[in-house]
């Protein structure tokens, strides 16, 4: 069994983060999204993983590695230009040869990992084996028709779903999916879906199997996914302290304050996680919020949000909340007469002022 993970596309739902970052390396919980996907395949003991990535970028090669560290060897395989998830498996065939794998988007997390799903998939005898996920807006979605437990058809992003289930981005193949991946042609959005792929080997009478995920999943494609994602993983931190807290400060909940840290004066209410080397002084920083690393935050209150490394919040009179923040952003009070709001802004930002 190997493990295949998508880590291209662009992420233009989370833009502007996604200008200067690959969405796969956004972190959740102050890790990278993409790393709890190569860490289920390890855990699941999986030991050959193929990652597919833009090929104009090798950001996603030099962050992650050889996969020596999670004890797997990572092969990549370049993406010349996106052309759907089918197009992603089809680019695969040469990595996995005849061997069973399993599919992973980069970009969703899943708890209790993935080798439940593995496990059913071998016992199944089935050629594919979806997971699907009881979801609000299946239109999003590539969405199963069931009938008498079988799934009889699928179709990808449909106007009236047949069903309240998407199928999650967790995929299970035997080497005939390559025959159904070279069998399509471009659907009306120009890619090869990865739902027609699965029609083609439910019309070809090959088997197809499914399970339910019955913990949560998510697919971290816009920001409010990514906050949810954030405060379910937060939920399930181990507490620990390896910075320092001075006597005037207050810490309470599941909080994980990295080495180098220092809270001065401030109240910290778990769930949360603050990063290496951050400065929190005379602030609040209210449970599911993620701070990343050399963070300052000054005489200002953050909760339910995602500050990525190397931020400033300095003197801010309102708390941050629902927040997400890149790399470097700074947010200060203004200094002098008048007072204003004064705004540097990247496209398609999106700012709310109270």
């Amino acid at each position: 069994m190997k493990a295949l993970i998508a880590s291209g596309g662009r992420g233009t739902r989370l833009r502007p983060i996604t200008h200067t970052q690959n969405k796969h390396l956004i972190p959740i919980a102050n890790k990278p999204i993409l790393y709890y996907a190569i860490e289920a395949a390890a855990e699941a003991g999986i030991k050959e993983i193929g990652i597919v990535h833009n090929a104009d970028s090798f950001e996603v090669p030099d962050y992650v590695g050889d996969g020596s560290k999670w004890g797997v060897k990572i092969t990549y395989i370049p993406q010349e230009v996106p052309g759907g998830l089918a197009q992603v498996v089809m680019l695969a065939e040469k990595f996995v040869g005849n061997d069973k794998f399993i599919f992973y988007l980069g970009d969703n997390m899943v708890v209790g990992g993935i080798k439940r799903f593995i496990d059913e998939f071998e016992k199944s005898g089935c050629n594919c084996f979806l997971t699907l996920s009881k979801v609000k807006d299946p239109e999003r979605f590539g969405v199963p028709e069931i009938k008498n437990g079988k799934i009889v058809s699928v179709e990808e992003k449909p106007a009236h779903p047949k069903s309240q289930y998407a199928v999650a981005g967790i995929y299970l193949y035997d080497s005939h999916i390559f025959e159904a991946v070279k069998a399509l042609k471009p659907s009306s959005r120009g890619e090869l879906e990865i739902s027609d792929a699965h029609q083609f080997l439910i019309d070809k009478k090959f088997k197809v199997g499914y399970t339910e995920i019955t913990g949560w999943w998510k697919d971290t494609g816009k920001p409010v996914d990514l906050l949810e994602a954030n405060r379910l993983i937060l939920d399930s931190i181990t507490p620990r302290i390896d910075g320092e807290v001075d006597a005037q400060s207050d810490v309470a909940g599941k909080v994980i304050i990295e080495g180098g840290a220092r809270i001065l004066n401030s109240k910290v209410r778990g769930p949360v996680i603050i990063g290496k080397n951050c400065i929190i002084e005379n602030s609040y920083i209210g449970p599911f919020a993620s701070i990343g690393d050399r963070t300052v935050v000054r005489n200002s209150e953050v909760e339910y949000s995602i500050v990525l490394r190397d931020c400033k919040i300095v003197d801010v009179g309102l708390r941050l909340e629902g927040s997400i923040l890149g790399n470097d952003v700074e947010i200060v009070e203004a200094t002098g007469k008048p007072r204003v709001h004064r705004f540097m802004i990247g496209d398609q930002s999106r700012v709310e002022v109270a």
